[in-house]
């Protein structure tokens, strides 16, 4: 990873070229092209639920099996790219971007010069999304600058400004990433904080930086219950997005925040029904494929309400591994917030962000993973497994929300690494 420092510097000297060097042969239709694309009921009824279409898809050709002038956006992560990038599709993009560079910054390291090249490959790439469909697009920003807030915020504005009429900056949900969203949104940059897993982390998130939108990655949630052997899983994770979108209408009301909430990480058409009204879904192609393709009958009219999904989980592990802290907010951390909002939170640092939550009613939310923690996260995957970790769910030490934040986290960072790699191999 290049030093803070130095990367600030770089980034910054760099940006105005790499920003036309992007730019180049991007040819826009903005508003113009929604009559191209076929309408469709199934969709329209969705919509009229209340809630807004996307696609979780960074493959074009796919999209384009599914896209309706219903559809608003497509989301992109790191792993979404990599996919992108492991067919090689982008590789003569790689080696000119890396020549160019190097005629700009002849002493540029190789570090510094995959970062610059990642930054390029998520631009283009939503570029050519935004071509093709017109849509917004949600771009995700190197898995490096997950902990780095002053960086994040430079590399958000320099993001956004490639494409201010339909990009969408993603940050992860770490201290971090909280104090560059909320610094980012004040000054005019959209936001999807990415990466939430419970109601609280999405409260949180809005109370302290009213990001554009917060998601919860349901489907991870019932799969680690499943793969346990705890249950089936089925209504954990639609429990957790129908609790945050509760908490996300309630502060849009009290006028502290306008988030929007987010279902993410659907594993299944039979969720489309169950999550009807959410502000947004960002579904993967099978997911909207199985939806569109069933026997039953569309949607016809919003989900149930958060304390009306049943849980498939063993009531005694629901109970010792603390599984209600997806769904519930406790008055002691409604409490925190308000002191921590009372306060001059704009010269807030990510560590005392942290600090202050573990004191104010969340300590399990934002614990000090080791470095050991981190390696184990990564070997594991994106699910964690629960031996490993059980003793601390159920002390309370961390909580599940905030294990599998971290899991998500360093399965994205892996997926980065992959994503490196390759771009080292093409450098030589």
């Amino acid at each position: 990873m290049v030093p803070s420092a130095d990367a600030r510097r770089w980034a910054s000297a760099l940006a105005p070229e790499m920003h036309a060097w992007v730019l180049q042969g991007f040819a826009p239709r903005f508003g113009k092209l929604a009559d191209s694309f076929e309408t469709n009921p199934r969709w329209r009824a969705l919509a009229a639920a209340g809630t807004e279409l996307w696609l979780d898809t960074g493959d074009r050709a796919g999209a384009e099996s599914l896209w309706t002038r219903e559809f608003r956006a497509l989301t992109t992560n790191n792993t979404l790219l990599n996919k992108e990038v492991q067919r090689g599709q982008y590789d003569d993009l790689v080696r000119r971007t890396a020549v160019r560079l190097r005629q700009l910054a002849p002493d540029i390291s190789n570090d510094m010069l995959v970062l610059e090249i990642a930054f390029v490959l998520n631009a283009y790439h939503g570029l050519r999304l935004v071509e093709r469909f017109d849509a917004f697009v949600s771009v995700e920003e190197h898995t490096d600058l997950a902990h780095d807030a002053e960086l994040a915020v430079l590399y958000g504005k320099r993001l956004h400004a490639v494409c201010p009429e339909r990009f969408i900056v993603k940050l992860p949900l770490t201290p971090a990433g909280l104090v560059g969203m909320r610094r980012l949104r004040q000054a005019g940059v959209p936001i999807n904080f990415t990466l939430g897993f419970s109601a609280r982390h999405n409260y949180v998130a809005a109370r302290f930086g009213n990001p554009d939108f917060v998601n919860v990655f349901l489907g991870r949630l019932s799969a680690f219950v499943a793969d346990e052997k705890l249950g089936s899983g089925a209504g954990i994770g639609e429990k957790a997005t129908a609790a945050s979108q509760e908490a996300m209408t309630a502060l849009r009301k009290a006028g502290t925040s306008r988030t929007r909430q987010i279902a993410a990480s659907m594993r299944n058409g039979a969720q489309v029904w169950s999550l009807a009204g959410v502000d947004v879904m960002t579904m993967p192609l099978t997911v909207a494929q199985e939806y569109h393709d069933a026997a039953r009958a569309g949607v016809s009219g919003r989900g149930p309400a958060a304390a009306d999904f049943a849980i498939e989980m063993d009531a005694a592990a629901r109970q010792a591994l603390h599984f209600d802290v997806l769904w519930d907010i406790s008055p002691e951390l409604c409490t925190g917030m308000d002191a921590l909002m009372a306060r001059d939170v704009d010269r807030t640092t990510a560590g005392d962000l942290a600090g202050f939550l573990r004191q104010h009613g969340a300590a399990d939310l934002f614990p000090e993973w080791t470095a050991t923690d981190l390696e184990v996260l990564t070997t594991e995957g994106k699910i964690p497994r629960l031996a490993r970790w059980r003793p601390q769910l159920e002390s309370g030490a961390i909580g599940f929300d905030a294990l599998i934040n971290a899991a998500g986290l360093c399965s994205f960072a892996t997926d980065q690494k992959a994503l490196d790699d390759r771009v080292r191999g093409l450098l030589g």
